[in-house]
């Protein structure tokens, strides 16, 4: 059974930080894309940065600079540094994992709110 399990989430001021973890179980995880994405009230859910197996990492325009996507295929788990973070960042931030012959996992997602 695969399992995309998200950590970290919770309530951080403007300006600050937070780790995300992705656990993942029962997938081959070195072979996997893996993403974070997220959803804001009323928006539709959006990639925020995602690294391929070889360790190429990919950010939409908001977050470049002040996040940072890495991975630990030992550990099977994919992380997501977030620094400066803004109001707009708030979001439940959801972890995907995709493998080259398209199969894809969701996790169920950790809620960040950033207060002003």
């Amino acid at each position: 059974q695969v399992q995309l399990v998200e950590s970290g989430g919770g309530l951080v001021q403007a300006g600050g930080s937070l780790r995300l973890s992705c656990a993942a179980s029962g997938i081959i995880f070195s072979l996997y894309t893996m993403g974070w994405y997220r959803q804001a009230p009323g928006k539709q859910r959006d990639l925020v940065a995602d690294i391929t197996s070889g360790g190429t990492t990919n950010y939409a325009d908001s977050v470049k600079g002040r996040f940072t996507i890495s991975r630990d295929n030992a550990k099977s788990t994919v992380y997501l540094q977030m620094n400066s973070l803004k109001p707009d960042d708030t979001a439940v931030y959801y972890c995907k994992g995709r493998a080259s012959y398209g199969m894809e996992h969701w996790g169920k997602g950790a809620l960040v709110t950033v207060s002003s």
